[in-house]
Formats: C-alpha cells, sequence, structure tokens
C-alpha cells in the first residue's frame, strides 16, 4: 500500500473516508481539488478495494458533491478517460442522464434531428444499459431506427458534419468510465458518475445542454463548468426535463441558464404554444421501439398531435439553446418548417445511409 499511496500522493479513498467526507452527512467535509483529483485518478485505475469504493460513492451522495470536487473529477476523466473528437461545426452537446428512461417518449432523437435540418447542429451521447436504472437512452432510440451507434469518436464527428447530427458512444469516447459499470451496478443508487459523465462532452462543443430535478443542482452544474480548469464551455443551458432526461416536460418546465458566472433562469409554459398535453400523453409501453415510430412518422409529417409538438418545441429549445433564433417562437416556427417542407426526413435518411 505504501508503494500505492506514493504513487498517487497523501490520500487513498480510505483516508478521504476517516477524515473527510465519511462522517455523515451532516458533519462530513468538503474536499480541496486535489483530494478529489487523487480520489477520481485511483478510481480510474481501480486502485480501491471495493467496499472503500461503494463507502466513498456513498458518502459522496450524502454530503452532496461541491462544484469544485465535480470539477476535479470531471477535470481528471477529461485528462484520463474521455477521447474528444471535435467536429468541424459546433454542435449543442446534449447531455441527458446515461441511465435512461421507462415511462415516456424520448424524443431528443427527432429533437435533434429537427434541429440539424434547420441549421443546428446536435450531439447526443449515451452509454448502454447504464446503472441504475439500466432503461432505455439515446442508443436504443437510434439502434431501433437502424442508426449506427457503437462507433469510434472520429466517426461520430464524422456523422455531426455531415448529417447535422451525431452521437458519440461511451464505451469508445469514455472507456474509463464505462469500465466502472459492475462496480456501479453493485451499488443500487445513482453515484456523482451519474452525473460527471454526462458532462463529457465529447465533440467539444460551446454549448452543453442537461436536465436536473432542482434548480440548486442546474446552478451546481454552471459552477462546476466554471469551475473546470479542463473545459472551456462558455454556454450552458440546463432544464427541469422530463423523467430527469433532456425533453421540457409539458405544463411548466424551468430552464437556467449560464453565461460567464451568471445565472439567469426562467420557466417555459408549453399551453402558451398551444400546446396543451400533460406528462401521461407522451407515455409509451416500449420507449426505445415506441420512440422511433414516432420519431419516424413525425419527421415524416405523418404525424400530429402532442408527440409532433413536443419533438417540435424540444428542437426549438435546441436551436434556442445555440442562440440559432431570436425567440424560442422564431426556433419553434423554424423547426415546423423543417418537418413540413421535407428536410428533417432528409436528415434521417443521411444518417441510415451514414
Amino acid at each position: 500500500m505504501a508503494q500505492i499511496t506514493e504513487q498517487y500522493g497523501e490520500w487513498p479513498l480510505k483516508r478521504l473516508m476517516t477524515e473527510v467526507v465519511g462522517s455523515g452527512h451532516k458533519s462530513a467535509d468538503d474536499m480541496t481539488r486535489d483530494q478529489a483529483s487523487e480520489a477520481m485518478t485511483r478510481i480510474l485505475d481501480h486502485e480501491p478495494d471495493h467496499t472503500t469504493l461503494g463507502a466513498f460513492w456513498l458518502a459522496n451522495r450524502w454530503k452532496r458533491n461541491t462544484p469544485e470536487e465535480l470539477a476535479a473529477y470531471i477535470d481528471v476523466m477529461a485528462e484520463e478517460s474521455v477521447n474528444v473528437a471535435a467536429p468541424d461545426c459546433d454542435p449543442v452537446d446534449c447531455g441527458a442522464n446515461y441511465d435512461g428512461k421507462g415511462r415516456s417518449a424520448i424524443l431528443g432523437v427527432g429533437a435533434g434531428v429537427v434541429a440539424a435540418a434547420a441549421g443546428t447542429p446536435v450531439v447526443a451521447h449515451s452509454g448502454d444499459r447504464v446503472p441504475t436504472q439500466k432503461q432505455d437512452a439515446y442508443k436504443h432510440v437510434l439502434d431501433a431506427l437502424e442508426i449506427r451507434t457503437e462507433i469510434e469518436p472520429d466517426e461520430s464527428a464524422a456523422m455531426v458534419d455531415e448529417t447535422g447530427f451525431g452521437f458519440y458512444y461511451q464505451p469508445q469516447f469514455n472507456p474509463g468510465i464505462d469500465a466502472l459499470a459492475d462496480r456501479r451496478d453493485m451499488m443500487g443508487v445513482r453515484t456523482f458518475v451519474n452525473t460527471i459523465e454526462t458532462l463529457a462532452n465529447p465533440a467539444g462543443a460551446d454549448v452543453h445542454l442537461g436536465s436536473f430535478y432542482h434548480l440548486p443542482y442546474a446552478k451546481r452544474i454552471i459552477d462546476t463548468f466554471e469551475a473546470s480548469e479542463r473545459y472551456d464551455v462558455p454556454r450552458v443551458v440546463m432544464f427541469q426535463g422530463m423523467e430527469g432526461y433532456d425533453d421540457i416536460r409539458p405544463g411548466s418546465t424551468t430552464v437556467a441558464v449560464g453565461e460567464a458566472g451568471e445565472l439567469e433562469d426562467f420557466t417555459i409554459e408549453t399551453p402558451e404554444y398551444g400546446m396543451d398535453f400533460d406528462e401521461e400523453d407522451l407515455g409509451v409501453e416500449d420507449v426505445a421501439a415506441d420512440s422511433a415510430a414516432i420519431t419516424e412518422d413525425v419527421l415524416a409529417g405523418e404525424r400530429e398531435g402532442a408527440f409532433a409538438d413536443a419533438i417540435a418545441l424540444n428542437g426549438a429549445f435546441r436551436i434556442y439553446a445555440r442562440e440559432d433564433c431570436e425567440s424560442l417562437d422564431d426556433g419553434l416556427a423554424m423547426a415546423r418548417d423543417a418537418i413540413a417542407d421535407g428536410s428533417a426526413e432528409a436528415v434521417l435518411d443521411d444518417l441510415r445511409a451514414f
């Protein structure tokens, strides 16, 4: 152990548990950047004992990570694991929760294709049955649409440049995090790894689009990017997604936009856009298969109603996130035009041919 400690530093996870983070959610101390960095380096190297690792993850969950700790984690992840392949264009980075959805349709594929057809390039990324929920995510909808997903990062970047929409597959662009899947599965609860993997930004985008349950979490992510020494993401757009995913929920959705360390928040009221439906109207039985079929029908102009409106609005929000429209109303008009003139369906065809 002495040799291992000398290799990494002074703070093995067991010591961090004993002296810093392990005393409970009210009395635990926060780690310094150096301590959190060393912890993440050890984790990616599979150095900690499995029991100690689980305890460390749980202690972090109880005490809640600070932006400085999260920034240290993502910086080590960027250094040790993430293979960035930036396309020539500058897309919106969509970082939805990797462990997926289980009740409602995944709208992000359709929304991303619509935005791409309207001139806003979009990148999505996910793994395959990621703990803890191990439910359907971006990959599974794309698979059901017969679009290639298990591709190298350079191919993902080429996909973005050729079609306007690209998918990055976690085992290929972030193998160090993917290799922790078994340990994460044994935890039975989410850990900070579920947070940081969504921030990997494999396309090197200037805009990150993510989701949250509560506004303080959005501020934490915005402050995390601000504190990062490896990531330069000038614009971070977070919103209160349906099932914690990057789909705007019907009714009222809180949005937080972070730029230059400043945060602005507002709400999207879907009835103001003529959308009179609730979350149950977007429910599906088979998330991957049904989401793919809905996406195909909407992009072909063969489906109207709640799903078509929701995909158009989410497409508009991606256009807005990149500041390619003056207002969400303008973005919605652009999204609907891309569907009506066949541009969105053409992007889907290009993705299948890629």
